[in-house]
């Protein structure tokens, strides 16, 4: 199998890389909010992990956001505990680019968050977003409740009538309860912050949400 399309394959549990017992360590202070990226967090606020491609541009996205506390980058949904980013991007650890986003129910609510989600990227794609392929590149939903997890299948299916009109394929999106976090490297952490001209793939699809449909 050419290496391309292997790292377009979720790898077999068995077969992903063995990872390591230690955390990658990581500052634990938003370089733009100045708010702490580990837990404990406020009382009362919430949780949610997504996949929209690079999690460059996915960061800064949503901590752009009104109501987000924090956000983080890292790695989920795949095999290989405590992955390094070449692991990740070697397509043997089968987790994927994401971010944490820890927000303010009070502020913003989750439907508001999937709207956003869903209008920032094309969730169509499978293995890849624009020119970035690979598995860690998927688009995905992970959720910490079975009300946040309902809700986001919902959406998808409130979305898709939306985006078949406007010409896109199939929603290929993850969406399943959230597995461990693993942080990423310090570097990768508000990377656009650090450095304003790095490289953003994520853009806007372009089709509005039903607002209805929330």
């Amino acid at each position: 199998m050419f290496f391309s399309e292997r790292k377009t394959q979720m790898p077999k549990p068995e077969d992903a890389l063995p990872g390591r017992s230690q955390a990658v360590p990581v500052t634990n202070r938003h370089a733009v909010k100045g708010t702490p990226l580990k837990p404990p967090f406020p009382k009362g606020s919430e949780r949610l992990i997504v996949g929209m491609g690079c999690f460059w541009g996915a960061e800064r996205a949503f901590w752009q956001l009104q109501g987000v506390y924090t956000t983080a980058v890292g790695y989920s949904a795949g095999y290989t505990p405590n992955p390094t980013y070449e692991e990740v991007c070697s397509g043997l650890t089968g987790h994927n680019e994401v971010v944490l986003v820890v927000y303010d129910p009070e502020q913003v609510a989750f439907n508001e968050l999937l709207e956003f989600f869903w209008e920032e990227h094309d969730p169509t794609q499978g293995m890849r977003q624009g020119n970035d392929r690979g598995t860690q590149y998927r688009s995905g939903i992970y959720t910490f409740s079975d009300a946040q997890l309902t809700k986001a299948k919902e959406s998808a299916v409130v979305y898709q009538p939306a985006l078949t009109a406007a010409g896109f394929g199939e929603i290929t999106t993850e969406i399943k309860p959230a597995s461990e976090f693993y942080y990423a490297e310090d570097y990768h952490q508000q990377y656009l912050a650090k450095n304003p001209g790095g490289y953003c793939g994520l853009a806007s699809n372009g089709v509005e949400y039903p607002r209805a449909g929330l």
